[in-house]
């Protein structure tokens, strides 16, 4: 069900790396700006996949100093979020998800947010929650949904766990509701690979989905990665080889080299050749 979201989370986590750095920066000097910056400017793909453990363990390494520190705690969370999408060994997939989890969740708590133990809260309490959230409850309900559908990926196998998609759907979409354009368009991103997962016949909203990618691209074209997971998530799933096509000859036109995304883009630019490469084949 969730064999698509590594490309996903893994854009997410490119996306909010810079905010990482801002999180930090408070606690850490220019030691955390410094080198989320070289990460999003690197054009060293392989490098960064072998450095971004070492990154993680660094952020958890603060954490032994400041454990209520809210801005550390959504840092770490989205960090070891972004690294479950990029391991293979389930276990270690499930144990990255669920600190991702706990440490967003401990966030919302120590921040005194209302969104504090919310998951454990029955659904119509949760949708009461969520519709009261304000501007400045953004940032961690922004973070709490990324979290939330990596559990939901490394869990694909629990129904329970899956029965919380609808939770982290509703997040997202109250998110998108107080600032659209947060982290540049993310929750746009998000939403539209969530609404994608799934043909229409089993409970998917791909027309919804297609919205969200459209309006990610219009908030932030630079962002090449929107147009792949667009390509990958919607175009495939509605076998619509033109519009595939022309997005990922897109990608793969544009200037990569962008203050902040040139590492995503990279990415996207790689990851457009093997969705190119197998498209005769996929349709």
């Amino acid at each position: 069900m969730f064999s698509r979201l590594p490309c996903l989370l893994l854009a997410c986590f490119l996306l909010l790396v810079g905010g990482c750095a801002n999180l930090m920066s408070g606690v850490t000097s220019q030691l955390a700006d410094d080198l989320a910056a070289s990460i999003l400017n690197s054009e060293d793909i392989d490098t960064v996949r072998e450095g971004v453990p070492a990154y993680l363990l660094l952020i958890d390494s603060f954490l032994r100093g400041s454990p209520d520190s809210k801005d550390l705690l959504l840092a770490a969370s989205n960090l070891n979020g972004a690294f479950s999408a990029l391991v293979v060994d389930e276990n270690r997939i499930k144990r990255f998800s669920d600190k991702s989890m706990r440490y967003v969740e401990q966030a919302a708590c120590v921040s005194k947010s209302p969104l504090c133990d919310s998951r454990q809260q029955s659904y119509k309490d949760f949708e009461q929650i969520v519709s009261l959230l304000k501007i400045n409850d953004v940032q961690v309900a922004y973070l709490l949904g990324v979290a939330w559908v990596g559990r939901l990926q490394a869990n694909s196998d629990d129904w329970a766990v899956i029965a919380e998609l609808s939770r982290a759907k509703r997040l997202m979409e109250r998110v998108i509701e107080l600032d659209e354009n947060h982290e540049n368009g993310g929750p746009h991103l998000y939403m539209g690979g969530m609404e994608t997962l799934l043909p229409s016949s089993m409970g998917g909203k791909p027309e919804e989905g297609r919205v969200h990618f459209e309006k990610a691209i219009e908030i932030n074209e630079a962002y090449l990665m929107t147009k792949v997971i667009y390509a990958q998530q919607y175009a495939r799933l509605m076998f619509d080889q033109e519009l595939h096509n022309r997005l990922l000859n897109e990608v793969l036109l544009a200037e990569p080299v962008v203050e902040g995304m040139t590492l995503t883009n990279l990415i996207a630019q790689e990851r457009a050749k093997d969705l190119l490469a197998s498209s005769k084949d996929y349709f």
